[in-house]
């Protein structure tokens, strides 16, 4: 995976998206349905020739690269910041767990191979994807706490939304990895990082 602030930008756009996406639902039980499916479709994106690609292009990125924009800058949402670091810190952890890879990885590809039965949004691949993040990454620490209503945390198909959408938050938070992004890079490259990310939005418009 290349290592520039490009990479670098979409990656947080991705973990940001997904951050989004987990707060819309816990707060209003529904969330922007495109949105949601590029972020359940990079978890299956495994050998993708770019970062943008992993998303199925930059434009179902513009959600998390409009978040990103704003979290560069100031004021700052403390609750996306809280899930992004989170997501973060534990895909550091996932990544020294060999065994844990192992099991997501084959939980994604049975995924994959049921895409024929359960498209990518049905309830059956959504609840498969939920599975792999409270079987594994659950088991992680500390684990994410979710804040919201109630009536939308305690609904079985929200909850589920909720765990595939941490699931992708993982998946970003690994291209944020593999393209360089280290816990000192938001200090030390921040203008850079938003600078990029407003060329990346200019594109789009």
């Amino acid at each position: 995976m290349p290592q520039t602030d490009n990479d670098r930008a979409i990656a947080l756009a991705g973990v940001l998206q997904a951050a989004g996406l987990v707060r819309d639902i816990a707060r209003r039980g529904q969330a922007n349905p495109e949105d949601v499916g590029a972020c359940l479709e990079s978890l299956l994106k495994i050998d993708a020739a770019s970062s943008s690609d992993v998303y199925g292009g930059l434009q179902r990125l513009r959600s998390g690269l409009r978040l990103l924009e704003q979290q560069l800058g100031n004021p700052r949402d403390m609750e996306l910041t809280r899930y992004a670091v989170a997501l973060l810190g534990l895909e550091r952890k996932l990544a020294r767990r060999a065994d844990l890879l192992k099991a997501i990885g084959a939980g994604l590809e049975e995924a994959m191979q049921n895409l024929a039965h359960f498209p990518l949004n049905h309830s059956n691949t959504v609840a498969r994807f939920a599975d792999l993040y409270l079987k594994n990454i659950s088991t992680l620490s500390p684990r994410i706490m979710v804040n919201g209503d109630p009536v939308h945390l305690n609904n079985s198909e929200n909850a589920n939304r909720i765990r595939a959408l941490l699931l992708a938050g993982i998946r970003a938070a690994t291209l944020w990895r593999q393209s360089g992004g280290g816990r000192l890079t938001l200090l030390l490259r921040r203008n850079p990082l938003l600078r990029e990310t407003r060329m990346l939005l200019a594109r789009l418009d």
